[in-house]
Formats: structure tokens, C-alpha cells, sequence
């Protein structure tokens, strides 16, 4: 579909992330004139060197573990020795070819979505982009950006991303101390890996490098791994963690660290030491917005240097949009590309539902992966929404105990009154494709007994969100009344 307008409307998008990559496809949709302007290629840093990579290591981890995990479902490996008797080989990772292959999946992905963008006749431009006012972008090309191409545009949106967070006593050289960017330069495993950082990307690593074979310790400042997220899901993953060999320390705050001669030195704030090969930093990121004229051209920003945006991506300027980690809306990806979508939907005039955070579906790639959507038990234990929350592990689902899953769950929050699904919680392999059904639920306001009419296969793993959904049916007496 396309919009009439009496002139071609001009859509200026600095960033080609996931939320600029949407914009410019949305834009080129509904027939505008779009300039997209990129710094280090088509996808952005999620693509290049954040999510396509880091789920590439954290999927060849999950290889490691099932193979190593066959022997439970009687599958054995074995070697001949000299001898001709039979030999269990270890399992071992080249780690060298797992970040080749990652990089150059993340590449081709980026190329796939340059390929994208042209096909559809939205213009590229490499360079450094910023604001020239609030109707023009400012394109740096050429070597060390010495040449100029200014973009004029009815409509401008900013999806500049964020980047690690840098400690001054703790400061990536690239080499032993490292961000999530520079992991993948790494030619083996690491002897010790010491995460600083228990969030979603810190638990992400720490889980992956685990089960890669390395010795990890995480060091957390809260009293949980994940805070923040659900207590119980939390739970599972520090007892899967420690299993695996995983040291924890919670409550722990890394002061400094520092190389050494073969390794780092990480010192925590009540004077202990930790000994490891490297160490990864996982304490956040800062948005991509400094001097790129946002402030110049009147867009109001908060004191860490995200844009404040509303529920349709549109800043305090009319005509200026923004999309992505450098807003004050969710970190995702899948978030900043819907962000994408929505404000050029707005800006030019098509139909716009507002984002809503609470719709919002999110996944944590550990093992077992984390998903969850809509509201928590902690808002119903709290008193914010009148809710019954419902707790099924998966250990009892008869596909689970095929495949040999012991650890996870499926949570459901619903409103006491209606039955209706207003979030949960999934915990297990794949939990980011489980949790859709629950999500679809949320975003329609579904109950219950609507949702446990509709099959599942059996046996499948899906099949425990229709057990807990029928577990919640809420039976009417003969006048019609709920109990």
C-alpha cells in the first residue's frame, strides 16, 4: 500500500538498526523518498556485532550441551583406541571457527537487508549521520569523513543504538578485558572467563561460555542473578548455573580490573580478589546520541542521554522521530524495529496502534531460556492488579520428559474476575517460541477458556500452556454467576 501525497514525502533516517532498517522499508511502502545513513552497515551493531552474533555463540553452546547430554537418552559416543577397545571422545570446541562462522552469518544477514532496502529504492548512504536543524540530516562520508552530503526531509528518524558502558577502573583493552563487541576476536576458550554484570547480557555469556566448557564466575551486584525479572525463573537459572560448575557471587560489586601478566585481576568493593584468563564487562550501555545535533534542533533528552519519546516513537519535535536503545521505550530489538514501523506510520499519515509496554514480549537466551510477557506475580503480590497466578513445571509434560528436560516451567497471571490473560512466565528450551500463544492471549484479552479451546498437539511442549490454561477454568454456576 502507498499514500497519496501532491509531493513525495522525504524521510531522512539516521541508523540502519532494526529500527531505522523498518523505518526505511515501512517509509518506501507508503511511496516516500527515503535516505538512510549508516556508519558501520545495514542491521546496525544488533545485527554486526550484538544480537545475530551473540545468539550464534549462545546456539552452538546448546549443540555442546545436547550432545554432551545424549548419554541420558541413550546415545553414546565412542572412539576405537590402538587397542581396538572403545574409547567415550571428549567433546571439544573451535572456538576460533564458532566466531568465524558467527561473523560471517552476522555479515550476511546485514547484506541480506541491504539487499532489502535497495530492492524496495531506499537510498544508502555510509557515513556518520547527525541533525542539520530539525529538517535536515547531515551525512559524513569520504575518508575520515571529510566530505559532506546534506539531506533535506519532511519526516526524520534517529536510531543511533547504544554501546557498552565503560568503567574508568575497569576499561576494555580489547584483549583480557573485554566488552560483548570484542568477544568474538577470541581464538580459544577462555581458561576463566569472570563476568562483571548479572543482566540479561552478562547471564546470556555466562550461561553460553559454560556450556561451552569454560570455568565461569559471575559477579553480581544484587542478591539475584537476573534482577529484576521473575524470582522463580531466577531460581532455576542460579541452580542450573551452579550445576554446570558456575561460581556466583552475588551482592558483590567489582571495583577495579586490572591485566596481568597472563591474565586479569578483578577486585571487588569489600577487598576480595578474583584470578581469571579475561574478563567480560556486562554493566549496561549508553546511548548513541551525543553530538549528532539533537540538542541543537530542540529534542528534549533525559540526563543518561536517551530521547524521550511517546507511544508512537515521536519526540518533543513534531517532525522528529526515534527508534531503538537510544530511546527511553524497552531495550529490544524487536521493540525498536515495531518503534520503526510506528513512527513512520504516523508521520505519514497511515494507521498507528500506540506500542504498549506491557504487550511486549521478551526472551532471555540463557539455558534454559527466560520468556515473559504482560504483567508479573510481583504485580499481583504487590497489589497492582487483581490477579491468580498460576505455576506448572515442565517436568511433567510428557514431550519434557521425551527430550529429557527436568528443569522449567510455565507461569500464567490472570485476572480473578474475568479469567482473563494478562502475562507469564516461560522457562525451558525454546521458551522464545513458546511464549507467542501467552503473548497473542495479552495483546487480545483473551480468557482462559478461550485460549484451552484451541489444540495442542500432544505430546508437545506447548502442551503445558493449555494444562495451565484449563487448570485456571473458571466453572459458573447455573445462574451464570463466576466462582
Amino acid at each position: 500500500m502507498s499514500l497519496s501525497f501532491e509531493h513525495a514525502q522525504r524521510v531522512a533516517i539516521i541508523g540502519g538498526g532494526p529500527g531505522g532498517y523498518e523505518a526505511a522499508l515501512a517509509a518506501a511502502q507508503l511511496g516516500a523518498e527515503v535516505t538512510l545513513v549508516e556508519r558501520a552497515g545495514v542491521g546496525g551493531s544488533a545485527v554486526i556485532t550484538d544480537v545475530v552474533p551473540s545468539k550464534t555463540l549462545i546456539a552452538t553452546a546448546d549443540a555442546a550441551v545436547a550432545i554432551a547430554g545424549g548419554g541420558e537418552l541413550g546415545v553414546q559416543l565412542f572412539a576405537r583406541g590402538a587397542d581396538g577397545r572403545p574409547l567415550q571422545p571428549e567433546i571439544a570446541i573451535n572456538l576460533a571457527a564458532v566466531n568465524k562462522r558467527l561473523l560471517a552469518l552476522a555479515r550476511q544477514q546485514s547484506d541480506d537487508m541491504r539487499t532489502s532496502l535497495v530492492d524496495a529504492g531506499v537510498r544508502i548512504i555510509s557515513g556518520h549521520g547527525r541533525l542539520d536543524g530539525r529538517d535536515a540530516v547531515i551525512a559524513a562520508t569520504g575518508p575520515g569523513g571529510t566530505d559532506f552530503d546534506r539531506i533535506e526531509a519532511d519526516t526524520l528518524v534517529v536510531s543511533v543504538g547504544a554501546s557498552p558502558r565503560q568503567l574508568p577502573t575497569a576499561m576494555p583493552d580489547g584483549d583480557r578485558i573485554l566488552t560483548w563487541t570484542q568477544l568474538y576476536d577470541m581464538k580459544s576458550l577462555p581458561d576463566h572467563l569472570i563476568v562483571v554484570g548479572s543482566g540479561v547480557t552478562g547471564a546470556e555469556f555466562a550461561s553460553a561460555y559454560m556450556n561451552l566448557g569454560a570455568k565461569v564466575t559471575l559477579v553480581s551486584s544484587r542478591d539475584q542473578v537476573l534482577p529484576g525479572e521473575d524470582a522463580d525463573a531466577a531460581a532455576v537459572l542460579e541452580r542450573v548455573f551452579r550445576r554446570g560448575g558456575m561460581t556466583l557471587l552475588s551482592k558483590a560489586r567489582a571495583d577495579r580490573v586490572e591485566r596481568t601478566a597472563d591474565g586479569v585481576l578483578v577486585t571487588l568493593g569489600d577487598g576480595r580478589t578474583i584470578e581469571g584468563s579475561h574478563c567480560l564487562l556486562a554493566v549496561g550501555s549508553i546511548p548513541n546520541t551525543a553530538g549528532i545535533g539533537l540538542e541543537q534542533a530542540g529534542v528534549e533528552m533525559t540526563a543518561s542521554g536517551h530521547i524521550r519519546v511517546n507511544r508512537v516513537a515521536r519526540t518533543s519535535v513534531p517532525n522528529i522521530y526515534a527508534a531503538g536503545d537510544c530511546t527511553t521505550f524497552v531495550p529490544l530489538a524487536s521493540v525498536a524495529s515495531m518503534q520503526g514501523r510506528t513512527a513512520v506510520f504516523h508521520a505519514l499519515g497511515d494507521v498507528v496502534i500506540p506500542l504498549e509496554q506491557r504487550r511486549i514480549a521478551a526472551n532471555i537466551f540463557t539455558a534454559p531460556e527466560i520468556a515473559t510477557v504482560g504483567y508479573q506475580e510481583k504485580d499481583v503480590l504487590d497489589g497492582s492488579i487483581n490477579g491468580t497466578v498460576h505455576k506448572l513445571p515442565l517436568s511433567a509434560n510428557p514431550r519434557a520428559k521425551m527430550i529429557g528436560i527436568t528443569e522449567g516451567f510455565v507461569k500464567l497471571i490472570v485476572h480473578a474476575g474475568s479469567g482473563t490473560v494478562m502475562g507469564g512466565v516461560i522457562v525451558g528450551p525454546r521458551a522464545s517460541d513458546m511464549i507467542y500463544p501467552v503473548a497473542i492471549a495479552v495483546e487480545r484479552r483473551l480468557t482462559v477458556d478461550q485460549v484451552s479451546r484451541v489444540f495442542a498437539v500432544y505430546p508437545s511442549l506447548s502442551g503445558s500452556i493449555q494444562d495451565a490454561m484449563r487448570a485456571l477454568h473458571l466453572v459458573e454456576n447455573s445462574d451464570g454467576e463466576e466462582n
